[in-house]
């Protein structure tokens, strides 16, 4: 099994933004969620507070929105032409993404795709958190959750935040604008928080 990131990975953008993006520019009531997002915002970049406070207090902002998960299918109907072709190309049934994002949002790409999905439990219709964010040392633990000691044969992200997951793969890619380099080292940093990979 191959499993990847989402955004910035086989998206070529976060595309939990470019959603809220496009729900604000439809609904422009939603736009209220920002000022709600401020004070989380500041807490997040002082470490004071985990990334999915913020994240919810953003998608806030579905509160507004009668039909969220229409509104997830038609922002995919104008972006799913992104994702980015050296994915297509190597795409295969049991390809497993793994993300940060809502998993309503990126269930609805993954079903377009074809391939299966998780992400960060959300009730799409207030933005509330149902899961733990999926973000680092979660993505493992909700990937064994499921699939126990599957092999992971290659895992691809845009960065080494996912060294958590890249430590279970035979092979780690590290994707930068679309090009895929393979894991050859790992940074300091990484190596700090047990992100070790194996080599390629």
């Amino acid at each position: 099994m191959n499993v990847y990131d989402f955004d910035k990975t086989i998206y070529p953008a976060d595309s939990a933004a470019h959603f809220w993006l496009f729900c604000v520019r439809r609904h422009p009531a939603a736009f209220t969620s920002l000022f709600r997002a401020a004070g989380p915002g500041l807490r997040l970049f002082r470490g004071e507070v985990p990334r999915g406070e913020l994240k919810q207090s953003m998608f806030s902002c579905l509160r507004n929105i009668d039909d969220p998960l229409r509104e997830a299918e038609e922002f995919w109907d104008g972006h799913i032409h992104r994702i980015y072709p050296w994915y297509l190309a190597q795409k295969r049934g049991d390809d497993l993404v793994i993300s940060a994002s809502p998993s309503f949002l990126i269930a609805a790409a993954c079903r377009r795709l074809g391939i299966r999905c998780i992400a960060t439990e959300m009730d799409p219709a207030t933005g509330k958190l149902l899961s733990p964010n999926c973000y680092g040392e979660e993505k493992p633990r909700r990937y064994r959750a499921v699939f126990g000691d599957t092999p992971v044969e290659a895992f691809y992200s845009d960065s080494f935040s996912d060294g958590p997951m890249m430590k279970l793969a035979e092979r780690a890619y590290l994707i930068k604008k679309g090009t895929v380099l393979p894991v050859t080292e790992v940074p300091e940093k990484a190596r700090n928080r047990g992100t070790s990979v194996r080599r390629t």
